[in-house]
């Protein structure tokens, strides 16, 4: 079980990795050994994240989200297959922590009669300085 938030844990089986040839510094070593990980997490059938969890997960994920609801996340930052596991399953763990809160509900809120105030005499100093310029064209 991965671990996500107190009350969300993901399945091992959820996950699937698989490896590939990393681009980038190496040496010789890059054209021989499969460093970079791309792990996918099939989101829309996984039985350990409520609905709306998935809904705020697929706006957050954009691009990294197939149309199946499949999320693929590519790693290969680091030069070692162990180093790329953890950032590719630490990247997908906090997608779904960021996904997991509700967003607070807006309240919709009157300005105050002060602040009312404040801003039409703004307006009115403003159409005073104009005013006063209606005069320089000559």
């Amino acid at each position: 079980m991965i671990p996500v938030t107190n009350h969300i844990s993901l399945g091992d089986e959820e996950i699937e990795e698989t490896f590939l040839r990393a681009s980038g510094p190496g040496g010789q070593n890059v054209n021989k050994v499969a460093t970079a990980v791309q792990l996918r997490f099939d989101a829309a059938a996984s039985p350990s994240l409520p609905g709306p969890v998935k809904e705020r997960l697929r706006r957050l994920a954009g691009r990294r989200m197939t149309d199946a609801g499949v999320i693929v996340i590519t790693a290969n930052r680091f030069r070692t297959q162990e180093r790329n596991r953890a950032d590719a399953l630490q990247r997908l763990v906090e997608l779904i922590a960021q996904a997991t809160p509700a967003p607070a509900t807006r309240r919709p809120t009157r300005p105050t009669r002060a602040s009312k105030e404040r801003r039409l005499a703004t307006k009115k100093r403003r159409g005073e300085i104009k005013a006063g310029r209606a005069g320089d064209f000559e």
